[in-house]
């Protein structure tokens, strides 16, 4: 009987189902593994067959039903919990279900990129995930399911109450295959006592041999289950032209079962079957504290989906009372944009929006680490899962779902969580090429041995793989990137680019931008000072109003509740570093620093912003910008550091300086435009690695060339900017605890990487020369392994 090309099943049908597979006509058992081949060799992706490394699942035709549950995901209402929008691109995690092999991912990613409208795909064969960017325009997101689903893989959007369900069938199976290794290993054990013991003389070799067949009968089950992971993960390694750590565990397992079934059945020489199951029971536990110290490391990010609450208070009747009275419970997945809702003291924010009346505390620890209450007030925006504290207030809602602060926060983590620092990616490279040395050597060890004693070569040889496997090498750096992770979340620190870990103990050189770094950029008019009759105090501040409508400056928003829609400005222009010009009812307008308005106001003290019209000076704004709480703080720790710190800003330069005499800072730069921000920069690298701290919006090209560069996170502001490091809330200190933990975490990485290079430098000679058994090689490898776990998860308990 012929099994079915694609999933390896009996074809009963006989020659009813096949297709052309490389100019041969392949045997398909049904007409949905039919379906599936021919979609993959129409699209042109027949080396499918020749890479993968397992048989494809068995297919059923795709049937309506499920057509129109993929048909469901389009509506919008569906969507607004999954899909993460953005300039007509939509960004989606899709679970995948029967992904084997390297080869699957390959598959998948071909076949998607072949639709018109996807932007990108990256599938992960490990998290069977696969991340989709696409135009919604082009294609839509049932399209892009059912194509997943017509070459044989079950799709559907990522979420992550479905995922620990996963998660926890997984370890329920990992701890199957522990348990049975456990148990199997201890009854082996007591026969190999006996075997080793001499216990049986030349006559009992019955006995003997009945002990042997039933040791092979209990590692059986060790061997061909609980050590499943090795050999998927060393033929998906050798599928992708490498060699992973895995190989030799491989190797060394399926070897001396091998080796020990065939001295069993021909009743001489050794047998190995305990050191067969115990190797695989340590290998199995240091697998089972490197999965713990991920789960304990990552918890707390993927735990912020769940602060957010399930149910709200829908306002139906008047949108500015508070009354509980009017407030109706309904599900949170039921608000739409533009809702109002009231949130009691005590309760959690159901969703992002802005306060329409009342004034609150609000404690934002789980997005911040801070847990002092903001007061917040009208017009300030809050954010789902922060908890009001002191009143009631009504908030109006303006994003849900993917679109929610909380939201982008996991989704930032999970795209650092998926790039690796450099030194991880030097020791997986090194890590290849040590456990091909490994193989090599062990294969010259056993070559040497049947020499010098060719009853000891295989089992020398088995503690050469054994002792030697570099798993500690391989759990050095990313177990200790994931706990500082973890670390970072919790202070308020999101981690957007690659190497951060890196570049953070490098800095000796750090650049403030002053309005909202050092300041709290929350401007505010102190006095308005009239210098000529053309205006009076409100017109003049209707006049400065309309010129700064539409910027988003901070010291835009000071004038903002001052508009006049009768009073409107045309021919508005920027000009970097001075002001604005306009013309306001046909009349010049300017509004910008002394210089900009023709005036030498070197006697003038504090931020000043002055009004001419049709070049008559009109009036003088006082402003002021509180400096942030701990700005002088921050600035005296990083000098402790040795650590140099300068302002840039594009303010004029006696309230730079004012500010820099404040915080004791020694240099400082002012009337400064983005582009001499830049030059600046680069003129310090030269010399130092520098980090330049912005807004992450009007920054941005300087941002780009400093060394490293971090924004501080006001809300929504977190989407618009590409720092490498954004600090939410409004203390800069986290950014010297970053420092901190960024230096102890490569300590530890090197601490990790010293061991695990200096274990195998000490194992190996004596595993070479047979001074190491492999039963404690087994445990050797595994503590070398358990050592490196727990010295990354010292980072957890880290106090800053």
């Amino acid at each position: 009987m012929q099994n079915c090309f694609h999933c390896n099943e009996p074809v009963l049908t006989g020659s009813e189902f096949t297709t052309v597979i490389d100019n041969q006509a392949q045997p398909m058992c049904c007409p949905g593994c039919q379906a599936v081949s021919q979609a993959i060799i129409d699209s042109g992706l027949s080396s499918y067959y020749q890479f993968r490394s397992e048989p494809g699942s068995k297919q059923t035709a795709l049937v309506p039903s499920e057509l129109a549950q993929f048909s469901a995901y389009d509506l919008p209402e569906i969507q607004q919990d999954l899909v993460h929008s953005k300039d007509n691109q939509n960004t989606l995690s899709v679970s995948i279900e029967g992904i084997t092999c390297a080869a699957c991912a390959w598959l998948i990613e071909h076949k998607l990129k072949q639709l018109p409208g996807i932007i990108s795909i990256a599938v992960n064969s490990t998290t069977q995930r696969a991340l989709v960017c696409w135009d919604d325009s082009r294609v839509k997101l049932s399209e892009i399911l059912s194509e997943i689903s017509r070459i044989g893989y079950q799709a559907a959007p990522y979420q992550i109450d479905e995922q620990e369900k996963l998660s926890k069938q997984e370890s329920r199976k990992f701890l199957l295959r522990l348990g049975l290794a456990a148990f199997v290993t201890m009854q082996v054990m007591m026969f190999a006592l006996a075997l080793y013991s001499d216990y049986f003389i030349l006559e009992d070799t019955e006995m003997r041999d009945y002990f042997r067949w039933v040791s092979m009968t209990l590692a059986a089950p060790v061997v061909f289950y609980s050590a499943q992971p090795f050999y998927f993960s060393a033929v998906r390694s050798l599928l992708g032209g490498k060699v992973n750590m895995d190989l030799s565990v491989s190797l060394a397992i399926a070897g001396a079962y091998i080796a020990s079934c065939i001295a069993t059945i021909n009743g001489t020489g050794e047998v190995y079957f305990e050191s067969v199951t115990m190797f695989t029971f340590f290998l199995l536990l240091g697998r089972f504290f490197e999965q713990k110290a991920k789960q304990t490391a990552s918890v707390s990010s993927s735990n912020l989906h769940k602060l957010v609450p399930l149910t709200a208070n829908l306002i139906s009747d008047s949108i500015n009372n508070s009354s509980t009275s009017e407030a109706t419970e309904i599900p949170a997945k039921r608000l739409k944009v533009g809702d109002t809702i009231l949130i009691k003291p005590g309760e959690v924010v159901a969703a992002d929006g802005i306060i329409l009346s009342g004034k609150s505390g609000l404690n934002e620890s789980m997005l911040t680490g801070e847990q002092m209450p903001f007061i917040k007030s009208e017009r300030d925006t809050v954010y789902a899962g922060t908890i009001n504290v002191d009143q009631p207030i009504t908030v109006q809602v303006t994003a849900l779902g993917q679109d929610q602060l909380v939201a982008e926060i996991i989704r930032l983590q999970e795209v650092a969580s998926n790039t690796k620092p450099k030194i991880a990616l030097l020791v997986d490279k090194s890590a290849s090429y040590f456990s091909t040395a490994i193989i090599a050597i062990a294969g010259i060890t056993y070559f040497s041995w049947l020499f010098i004693s060719p009853d000891d070569a295989f089992w020398v040889m088995l503690s050469v793989l054994v002792a030697t496997c570099p798993c500690a090498l391989a759990l050095a750096t990313p177990t200790a990137i994931t706990c500082s992770t973890a670390i970072f979340t919790k202070l308020g620190i999101i981690v957007q680019k690659a190497g951060v870990f890196e570049k953070l103990p490098l800095i000796e050189h750090v650049v403030f931008d002053k309005t909202g770094t050092l300041t709290c950029g929350t401007v505010s008019i102190q006095k308005t000072i009239i210098t000529d009759d053309l205006v009076n105090e409100y017109s003049a501040l209707n006049y400065a109003a309309a010129l700064e409508m539409g910027s988003i400056h901070p010291i835009a928003k000071a004038f903002a509740p001052f508009v006049n829609s009768e009073i409107t400005a045309t021919e508005i222009i920027h000009h970097v570093g001075l002001g604005i010009s306009a013309k306001v009812n046909e009349h010049t307008v300017k509004l910008g620093n002394a210089q900009f308005v023709g005036l030498d106001a070197s006697h003038c003290k504090g931020q000043l912003l002055w009004l001419s019209i049709d070049d008559i000076i009109a009036s003088c704004f006082i402003l002021q910008d509180a400096i942030r709480i701990d700005s002088a703080q921050a600035v005296t720790e990083l000098q402790a550091l040795g650590i140099q710190v300068s302002i840039a800003s594009g303010d004029s330069s006696k309230h730079v300086t004012e500010i820099a005499r404040q915080l004791n800072i020694q240099q400082a730069y002012a009337g400064l435009s983005p582009q001499d921000k830049l030059e600046l920069i680069n003129n310090l690298q030269q010399k130092q690695h520098v980090a330049m701290f912005g807004d992450g919006i009007n920054d941005a090209p300087v941002l780009a060339g400093a060394n490293l560069s971090v924004a501080m996170g006001s809300g929504s502001a977190i989407a618009k900017n590409s720092a490498d490091l954004i600090l939410l809330g409004d203390h800069l200190s986290k950014f010297i605890q970053a420092i901190k933990l960024a230096k102890l975490t490569n300590r530890i990485i090197k601490q990790n990487l010293i061991w695990a290079f200096a274990y195998n430098i000490i194992i190996l000679p004596l595993a070479v020369t047979g001074h190491v058994v492999p039963y404690i090689a087994a445990i050797g490898m595994s503590i070398s392994s358990i050592i490196v776990v727990s010295n990354s998860l010292r980072l957890l308990r880290v106090k800053l």
